[in-house]
């Protein structure tokens, strides 16, 4: 049986899978269960370390402090499965986290206490952004969009088919707009599918959507 885990780790952390050497914060915990609920769903493996090596845990105490993550510190309160692991002598917990079905994103709270909406993008957990919110929003909820192909649309799409990305605050500029109005054109624009957003450790970045042959 410890080869299925084995083979989990062998994968390397990625956009489902995360390695958690030890949990001695909930609310840190949270932000990562919270992460991949409101993304694709996925595994924490808590006992092994980053580099893949079985540091082992204490599985009683390691679940405690996620079911208090889970129900104290996720809001809405989330569910997750629990699977207890012996490898090398040393206890692995496997925690499955489903994505979320529900008509809200799943919040946890930041440093500060103050609850936001994270995401999983890759191996790493982000903070989502007011875009990122109201274009789920209008997914979600079925919103229709109309837009015209005025100036700023015409902008983007050749800045976009030109660089290939662009930062909100450069779409400010070159289309001399409010953030308010620039903020609704690429809302709308995500909406429909044709500019998609992209988290990364420094910045979001928009880019255009890249069809898909049949």
């Amino acid at each position: 049986m410890s080869a299925y885990i084995t083979n989990l780790i062998k994968q390397g952390e990625h956009q489902r899978l995360d390695f958690k050497h030890s949990i001695t914060d909930s609310k840190k915990i949270a932000r990562s269960l919270a992460a991949f609920a409101n993304a694709d769903g996925g595994k924490l493996l808590v006992g092994v370390r980053d580099n893949g090596s079985i540091a082992g845990v204490k599985s009683d105490e390691e679940f405690y402090m996620i079911q208090a993550a889970a129900q104290l510190y996720c809001k809405p309160e989330l569910q997750f499965e629990t699977k207890v692991w012996q490898i090398e002598g040393k206890t692995v917990l496997e925690i499955t986290i489903a994505k979320t079905e529900i008509d809200k994103l799943i919040t946890a709270p930041d440093k500060d206490g103050i609850f936001l909406v994270y995401i999983r993008v890759n191996d790493q957990n982000f903070i989502v952004n007011n875009i990122y919110l109201k274009a789920w929003n209008r997914k979600k909820y079925g919103k229709g969009v109309l837009i015209r192909y005025n100036k700023p649309e015409k902008l983007l799409f050749e800045y976009l088919q030109e660089f290939g990305e662009i930062t909100f605050s450069k779409f400010v500029r070159i289309a001399d707009l409010s953030k308010y109005k620039a903020e609704k054109v690429i809302v709308n624009l995500i909406v429909l599918n044709l500019i998609e957003i992209f988290f990364t450790e420094n910045q979001v970045l928009y880019k255009l959507v890249l069809l898909k042959d049949n």
